[in-house]
């Protein structure tokens, strides 16, 4: 019964069996192995973008970080959502590799920016007045940090407002696949052609060691992203390791079955947790209000999830965040219902 998140997982025998062939023999390092030359020819093929590049890193915050310092100057402002995860969960790295860029809040519900907030707050942003950070670019989550979706209309109008503007669009996809399998749409219809101009594509959570692809669909600013990679260490000498685990991901639809699996025992908890959600479940996460009394007996049969801050004060009831990964099994899901009560 282990639900405190998916990053926590261990690896499919696809993966490991890749990393082990990688390590026979020699290899260029740096990203000048040939698997790296398969895996960029790979994503270009599933994105249907023949021009995309394609930088590797190990952390999702890390690719985030250096995907906006790549777009931003250090007097510029990254428009979020409140609860995006480069505001709430990454420790202050996008201000620190932009070198002082400030992310600028856009309201919403449910963890996803509205439109006419994202107008209002580019009418008011203070382009061309030397005292004011200058917009810069657009950062969305997806799926975002209250578990929930943007569709690609959505995607696509927010896009299209931040281009109005002339900003390009980062999109946070530690958890593209799962919003991917559950839109039931194409990589290319969730990314460049809804407007995305930069996809961080998170693979840790979906089933490798510690891969996320920087993919630039517009390589004009992809030499820039590799010398910034370097200069904060994130260049990984024996990187063929990291382009078998995403080579081997890609292959045969793999990452897209992993991410379906987890999708499933989401929609296999939900289903026991009707009328307790507290948003609406769109992939694999979801967040519940629990009594106190079930919260209790979950936790002394050693189930694992994440206490979230919302109702901690309340004397009868306490908020969690459950999250399915790619080997969840649905007993563990069974099990966890019927302790529930």
């Amino acid at each position: 019964m282990y639900f405190a998140s998916d990053n926590t997982s261990g690896l499919p025998g696809p993966i490991l069996d890749a990393i082990t062939r990688a390590n026979d023999g020699y290899a260029a390092g740096y990203g000048t192995d040939p698997l790296m030359d398969a895996l960029r020819a790979r994503i270009r093929q599933t994105f249907d973008a023949p021009e995309a590049e394609v930088m590797l890193v190990t952390t999702g915050t890390a690719a985030n970080a250096l995907a906006l310092a790549t777009l931003c100057p250090p007097f510029g402002a990254i428009y979020c959502h409140t609860l995006a995860h480069i505001e709430v969960d990454e420790c202050g790295a996008p201000e620190f590799y932009t070198g002082g860029a400030k992310l600028v809040h856009v309201a919403g519900a449910d963890g996803k920016i509205n439109a006419d907030a994202l107008r209002d707050t580019l009418a008011q942003s203070g382009r061309g007045v030397v005292h004011s950070v200058q917009p810069a670019a657009l950062s969305l989550t997806n799926l975002t940090e209250c578990g929930t979706r943007y569709s690609v209309p959505e995607i696509t109008e927010l896009a299209g407002i931040a281009h109005d503007h002339d900003l390009p669009v980062h999109l946070d996809g530690a958890r593209f696949v799962n919003a991917l399998v559950a839109e039931g749409c194409t990589p290319a219809d969730m990314s460049w052609r809804a407007g995305v101009d930069v996809l961080v594509l998170g693979g840790t959570k979906n089933g490798l060691m510690g891969v996320e692809a920087v993919i630039f669909f517009n390589p004009a600013r992809t030499w820039e992203a590799q010398l910034r990679r370097k200069r904060a260490g994130h260049l990984w000498s024996k990187h063929r390791f990291l382009s078998a685990q995403m080579l081997a991901w890609l292959e045969n639809d793999l990452w897209l079955d992993l991410a379906r699996h987890a999708n499933t025992m989401a929609a296999r908890l939900e289903a026991g947790l009707t009328g307790q959600l507290m948003f609406p479940r769109a992939g694999n996460m979801l967040f519940a209000t629990l009594p106190r009394d079930a919260h209790a007996r979950l936790q002394a049969a050693g189930a694992q999830y994440f206490l979230w801050p919302d109702h901690q004060n309340d004397p009868e009831t306490v908020s969690v965040r459950l999250v399915t990964s790619w080997n969840t099994r649905a007993e563990d899901v069974d099990r966890f219902l019927s302790l529930l009560g």
